[in-house]
């Protein structure tokens, strides 16, 4: 099975491109004003408008207001969203589009109640565990945390790079692989060699 690839924090047009061209299967924007990668909702439209067929929009939130989520998806039609936070089942759910959470992962995560709490999901994203932040830190976890009966499709993430995502994609097996700080030249600002080096590493590896 041919992994998936998700290239997370676009905040450019010339970064799109690139990661499209280079075979991505899905780009993320992040709606979260903290993170380095945030983009307002008038930019994301215009980035999606530049999206070619069959590449999917991911639209990042971490404890959002439902006002806000919604004027998101008024001006920016979002093809999937994504939980970063502490959002619950109903949270993630109410606004009638298909999903995915985010799990922050360490010895103490139960994954296997994620995935009978979060059963709607699409998926679940895991990522490293890193007190009081939310994603992108560029840490890796121990990936053999991760049950093998694990019920819902993984999307790994998490200190992936160019360097290690063949050996990742190998052990893990995921769905889907997921990278930001990775392939950037500095925070929110991409990397056309490194995006692409990283997804001909995962598909070959897959």
């Amino acid at each position: 099975m041919a992994v998936r690839v998700k290239i997370c924090g676009i905040t450019r047009a010339q970064d799109l491109h690139a990661a499209c061209a280079a075979g991505a299967d899905a780009l993320g924007f992040v709606f979260y004003e903290k993170s380095p990668r945030h983009v307002p909702s008038e930019t994301a439209a215009a980035l999606l408008r530049e999206l070619p067929p069959f590449v999917q929009s991911v639209g990042l939130f971490v404890d959002a207001d439902p006002a806000f989520v919604e004027a998101v998806l008024r001006v920016a039609p979002l093809d999937l969203l994504q939980f970063h936070g502490d959002e619950t089942p109903a949270d993630c759910a109410r606004y009638g589009r298909p999903y995915i959470k985010a799990v922050r992962v360490n010895r103490d995560t139960d994954l296997l109640k994620c995935a009978a709490d979060f059963e709607a999901a699409r998926g679940l994203l895991l990522d490293a565990f890193v007190p009081g932040v939310p994603g992108g830190t560029g840490e890796r976890f121990d990936w053999g945390l991760i049950p093998p009966d694990l019920p819902l499709p993984v999307i790994l993430s998490g200190g992936l790079a160019p360097d290690n995502v063949a050996e990742a994609v190998r052990a893990v097996r995921p769905w889907a692989v997921d990278v930001s700080s990775g392939v950037e030249a500095s925070k929110g600002i991409k990397d056309a060699q490194r995006i692409a080096r990283f997804i001909a590493n995962a598909k070959e590896a897959s």
